[in-house]
This record gives structure tokens, sequence and C-alpha cells, in this order.
């Protein structure tokens, strides 16, 4: 299926935007306005948008620790988001969410998550309750290869499948739980070939392939919704940081940096762009302006988080549960 010259360029302005909007997060975080933990998607731009691209507006996404990419992608606010990562009460949790916890369930976001895994057990919800309620919505459930050794995954993977859910589990494979490497934690090569064990299909793309991911994700998505059940999708990448904003595991030596330059070379904005050039469906000059215009929206969300107003305290404890 050839995707229209419209899609196309509308992918890579995303991809743009998750680029663009990461880059500020760790500008900002270095300067010591964004408080807490901070994991950025600097280099897996393309499985977010891919992903989010094949979704309808009512369909469900859970996230990791790693998440300002999915949320965004799936259409959280620019400001909203930056405005969380700042701790203001602006931010789309009211501040009290931070990186690791960025939730727009208006948007049916329905949440980063600081636990390894623990996107599992509330994507099977949100496809149980699809189902029981009679919609067609489907749940998007993004995880890391690291979390797909929890007990969650293969009990949910499990449940999903006995139920026929429509949920798509989507590993983000980037090599690394942490500074491990995945053949370290795992005597499997892809982790797609785990959907064997549990029924569903199981397949693995070039996760810095923005095409690859959204055709795959189109075909999991059409099974999900037509009541045939979970699909497991592995989309290959590699993040650009350290796991957290310090370079720990480059430094360290349990990331080689020349492995990183090459996966460097495999850039998915800079792939895909080339592709839609060489193509004609778009100039270099037309890119830049796309990229000026992105840059100008980034700006404004990065003025406006840290003009905000920080939480008032006597708000402490509202829309906490206890």
């Amino acid at each position: 299926m050839a995707l229209r010259k419209k899609q196309m360029v509308e992918f890579l302005e995303k991809m743009l935007v998750l680029r663009r909007f990461e880059e500020n997060v760790v500008k900002s975080f270095r300067q010591g306005l964004v408080p807490g933990y901070c994991h950025v998607y600097l280099g897996e731009e393309a499985i977010a948008v891919g992903a989010c691209a094949a979704l309808q507006e009512g369909d469900y996404i859970t996230s990791t620790h790693r998440g300002h990419g999915h949320c965004i992608a799936k259409g959280a606010d620019l400001k909203g988001v930056m405005a969380e990562l700042y701790g203001k009460r602006t931010g789309c949790c009211g501040g009290k969410g931070g990186s690791m916890h960025v939730a727009d369930f208006k948007r049916n976001i329905i949440g980063a998550n600081g636990i390894v895994g623990g996107g599992f057990p509330i994507a099977v919800g949100c496809g149980l309750s699809s189902k029981m309620r009679g919609t067609d919505q489907v749940c998007v459930c993004f995880f890391g290869d690291g979390a797909s050794n929890q007990g969650t995954f293969h009990e949910s993977l499990n449940m999903a499948s006995v139920w026929k859910l429509p949920v798509i589990f989507l590993c983000e494979n980037n090599f690394y739980g942490m500074a491990t490497p995945q053949k370290n934690h795992q005597m499997i090569d892809k982790i797609s070939e785990r959907a064997s064990s549990y029924g569903m299909p199981g397949v693995t793309v070039d996760g810095n392939d923005v095409e690859a991911v959204y055709k795959a994700m189109l075909k999991a998505v059409g099974r999900a919704r037509d009541g045939d059940g979970p699909t497991l999708v592995e989309c290959t990448t590699y993040r650009w940081t350290g796991h957290t904003m310090v370079q720990d595991d480059l430094d360290s030596g349990c990331r080689p940096k020349k492995e990183l330059e090459a996966w460097k070379k495999q850039c998915p904005i800079k792939r895909f762009g080339e592709k839609l050039v060489k193509a004609g469906a778009i100039t270099k000059q037309e890119i830049k302006k796309i990229d000026d215009e992105v840059n100008e929206r980034v700006e404004e969300a990065v003025i406006f988080a840290k003009e905000s107003p920080m939480p008032d305290p006597k708000d402490a404890l509202k829309d906490v549960f206890v």
C-alpha cells in the first residue's frame, strides 16, 4: 500500500516534532528546569509516529518511562506535556506526573509508567473494557525489550490471547535494558518469537522505518478491531542517549560508541526525508521550512512551561485516590 504525499509529509513533520521536543527537554533538564528523572526518545521517533498514525482518535495507548514521544504522537498538546515535565500547574497532569507519568485521558492516553512492565495489565484492562462495552476501540501497549522479561508481559499476553482482546503489544527493542545488552538477558534473537507461545501473530520490523512500522500496525490494528485478538509487533531501533540523561552506559563502555555512531547513520528522520526528496514528494527547502516551523512551536511550548505557575500546595491531595 503506497502512502499519499500528504501523509508522508505529515509523518516527517511529526517525527521532527518529537526530535525537536526532546532536544529541548535535554537542554532544559541540563539547565535544572526539569525535575526528577527524565528519559528521552531521541532516535526512536519513527515508532511512535508510525504506530499512532494507524490508530483512530478513540483508541487507547499505554506508555513507558520513555513516553513523551508516544503521548505527543497520539495527540497530546506540546505545551501541556512540556509544562508537565517542568512540574507546572498547566501541565497535562497538573504538574503531578512529571516525565515518567505523562497522561491525557481526554485523548485516551492512559499514561506513561515508571514501573517497568507496568503498562501490560493496564492495556489488557483497556482491551477488556472495549470488548465488554462492544466498541471497536483498540489499545496499543508500548514497552521495551527489558520489560519483555517481566511476569506482567507473559501474564498479559496470555490473558489477551485467551480472551481475544483488541490489544497490540508493541515492543521498542533498542537492544539494551538500561545498560544490559539484549543478548545478556534473553536467549532469543527476536522478541516477536514469544508470540507463538500465546497463539498470536508476531512480527519484527525495522523501527527506524516509519512506513514499515505504519504498515505492520495497520495490519495488527485491523486484526484487533475485527475481533481476532492481539498481535505482538517488535520494532528494532536504538536510543541515542543514555538510559537517563546521564551517559553512564556509554562512558562505562557498556554501549560501544562506535555502535551508537553506526545507528545514528540510520536516523529515521534523515532516511525518510532523503527518501521523500528522491521520490519528488518534497524538496530540501520545504523540509527546512517545516523544521523551522516545528522549532517555533516547540520554543513556544518551552516559553509556556517556563512562564506557567507552580502547583498550589493546597491542591496536593486533589485527584489523589486514597
